[in-house]
């Protein structure tokens, strides 16, 4: 699909994570990261598995650092600096991150994202680990960090409280050059920014050409939902069953004059491999009625239609789904004639 940086495990963490990140690396052409703490073990394994890319990380928050990894902060820039050095030592990429960084002390972010430039680190990333940032607070902090560094810098947000996509749209108005994502928006607790999410805003409302072929997004979300069993709730946004569906009587006649009139434009089902679909329920209308039962064959007058459409709200209050047999079964029971077939 184009996907430019695939971070594809823990290689320290497992004999099976570590073949998994190898055989990723083998495999593809995009570039691929393990991921490793500040350890020396952790960086080992991650520079053994083949990753052409080691991103470390290491707790900057006070919380953090006392709490988790009962450490001080100097002891944090320490290994830090070690840990990039390390794998720059190693001929390979380095990322680094400093973990929590939107609960951190600004002064001490700052200080050590100086001190890891200086030990030329090529991308620092910017964690909102635990989803608190806000769209203007996150994208000042990411503009800090891009003044204080020569280093390319990357985004990675939560969803906690919605803000996700947001924030790292937001990292790219203020200097990020990249974006840690996740297909469907699956990771810890309410999840990451969604791949398909941050793509489609970032190519149709901000118009950047991304190099990613959106057309598989949906075969992509099917696939990632299947193999985590995490199902994609119905209105998640580009790629939920019901992102290109209508029902309303005045979306569902708008959309067929022009799709414009009740979609973004800008995005397309056609765009991610997707279709659109009239549903059927207690807000659908006559156009819509008529669309269904006119490509099931009949030829229905206006009170036919008015008719059928009655049925169609009644079952549809009742919390029942109207499906295009239901439709043609009404039609057959209010009498609708079929249109007769033309054979030459």
């Amino acid at each position: 699909m184009g996907t430019h940086v695939i971070e594809a495990g823990f290689p320290v963490n497992s004999e099976a994570e570590f073949e998994a990140v190898s055989d990723i690396a083998a495999a593809t052409d995009a570039t691929v990261c393990g991921l490793a703490r500040v350890v020396d073990k952790d960086v080992e394994a991650a520079i053994d598995s083949g990753a052409e890319m080691v991103h470390v990380f290491v707790s900057t928050s006070d919380v953090q650092l006392e709490d988790s990894m009962h450490a001080t902060r100097e002891d944090a820039v320490e290994r830090a600096v070690d840990s990039v050095r390390r794998v720059k030592e190693a001929g390979v990429e380095c990322m680094f991150s400093p973990m929590d960084a939107t609960r951190t002390d600004p002064e001490f972010l700052m200080e050590i994202v100086e001190a890891v430039s200086a030990a030329d680190v090529d991308w620092i990333n910017i964690p909102d680990t635990c989803g608190v940032g806000t769209p203007t607070a996150f994208g000042k902090t990411v503009e800090a960090v891009v003044e204080a560094t020569d280093a390319r810098v990357d985004v990675h947000t939560h969803d906690d409280f919605g803000l996700a996509t947001a924030n790292a749209l937001a990292g790219f108005e203020n200097g990020a050059h990249q974006a840690q994502v996740s297909v469907n928006g699956i990771g810890e607790r309410a999840g990451n920014a969604a791949y398909e999410e941050v793509v489609m805003a970032a190519e149709s409302v901000y118009g950047v050409d991304t190099g990613i072929d959106t057309t598989k997004i949906i075969d992509l979300s099917r696939i990632v939902e299947d193999a985590s069993d995490i199902p994609v709730p119905a209105n998640k946004p580009v790629v939920g069953r019901n992102a290109f569906s209508h029902e309303s009587g005045i979306h569902a006649a708008g959309v067929m004059e022009n799709a414009d009139t009740f979609e973004p434009g800008v995005m397309t089902p056609e765009m991610v491999g997707a279709e659109r679909e009239f549903v059927l329920g207690k807000h659908t209308g006559t156009h819509a009625v008529r669309k269904h039962l006119t490509e099931a064959g009949f030829a229905p007058t206006d009170a036919e239609v008015r008719a059928v459409t009655k049925r169609v709200k009644k079952q549809g209050a009742n919390k029942r789904r109207v499906t295009a047999g239901d439709v043609e079964r009404f039609a057959e029971e209010e009498g609708i004639e079929r249109r007769e077939e033309v054979t030459v």
